[in-house]
């Protein structure tokens, strides 16, 4: 059913190295690389027994490092492994953009290119069994709607998830696209906000009340008010949506992934000028985190008490940890 509402590896450590590494231009800030020789990540999580998983959208695989630092490959993929989440059966559940981006190397950084590559798939929601590697595909469409590019993903406490697509752009033009509502045993997805400009971060207010999507190019934060799972609360009369804008951002600061800490900040990876963007919940307070890397993507806490923030920096294929200022939020699952 589709409704519409409100409007393991034959590769090396060594050969997936690449030289240079990621600085914090944030006085007080202490950064400890945990994976380096990445291509492209994404979607980090972080794991009870200490490791993280992240995908490598340009490796098309999803990817695991220890707590001693030793990185194995966990499952690949066709197209683009992208914003992952562990659901409630332990499965990790990617959103796959179907190859959606280029990449080209500028130095030492792998950077994004300006249109979606021939190769394109076309996109999904993908399940990995994590003892098998087994890579399932669960969603490719809504009703007659084709997935155009998944990007972030965030699961209630019922155990529905909530995903952005980020649609996919050509030289001269790029999508409208939408925030789905799915669940995971494939029953039942619904397109639940339209239209929307590239919305890639997605989560959930530590009280699960407000839904927060991040629309990549214009550098804005909207929320929406929650009446129950998956339903957004009605909104003034529009002919677009009825979220309400958080935050605008200033300057070359292009919005990706997100992630929602303890005390309900909104975590904010930044590309562009290379930060984490932390908006408090009013959307009164920003505080910016910079680092030396253009394409900050995403974050995931982990660690005693959820005080270690693990970070994406993609440009320069590596994941770090930084100590943060607040403690974490525990994701449902």
């Amino acid at each position: 059913m589709c409704g519409r509402v409100s409007g393991k590896s034959d590769k090396n450590q060594s050969e997936r190295v690449m030289p240079g590494t990621i600085e914090v231009t944030s006085p007080d800030v202490k950064l400890r690389p945990i994976a380096t020789g990445l291509k492209f990540p994404e979607g980090p999580m972080a794991l009870a027994d200490g490791s993280v998983l992240f995908t490598e959208i340009a490796a098309k695989r999803l990817t695991r490092v220890s707590p001693g630092g030793t990185i194995e490959d966990v499952a690949h993929f066709e197209g683009g492994p992208d914003g992952a989440a562990i659901g409630p059966d332990g499965a990790i559940y990617v959103c796959n953009n179907g190859g959606s981006f280029s990449f080209v190397e500028s130095g030492d950084l792998l950077l994004f290119g300006l249109t979606s590559p021939p190769g394109y798939l076309g996109g999904s929601i993908d399940r990995v069994d994590l003892k098998t590697g087994e890579v399932r595909k669960l969603y490719t469409h809504c009703g007659d709607l084709q997935l155009r590019g998944p990007n972030d993903i965030v699961f209630d406490k019922t155990g529905g998830f909530w995903f952005t697509d980020h649609g996919i752009r050509t030289e001269r033009s790029s999508d409208r696209s939408s925030v789905f509502y799915a669940q995971p045993d494939g029953s039942h997805i619904e397109e639940k906000i339209f239209p929307l400009d590239e919305p890639n971060g997605i989560g959930l207010s530590p009280d699960g009340s407000r839904l927060y999507v991040a629309e990549t190019q214009v550098g804005r934060v909207w929320y929406f008010d929650l009446d129950g799972p998956g339903q957004i609360a009605a909104g003034a009369d529009s002919q677009f949506h009825p979220g309400k804008l958080l935050y605008g951002a200033g300057g070359y600061r292009l919005f990706d992934s997100m992630a929602i800490d303890g005390d309900g900040w909104v975590c904010q990876g930044t590309l562009g000028e290379g930060a984490i963007t932390q908006i408090s919940p009013d959307g009164e307070t920003v505080e910016v985190m910079h680092f030396s890397d253009p394409c900050v993507t995403n974050i995931c806490f982990g660690g005693p008490d959820l005080r270690t923030a693990y970070i994406t920096c993609s440009a320069s294929g590596q994941v770090v940890a930084v100590d943060w200022p607040r403690p974490g939020l525990k994701l449902a699952f």
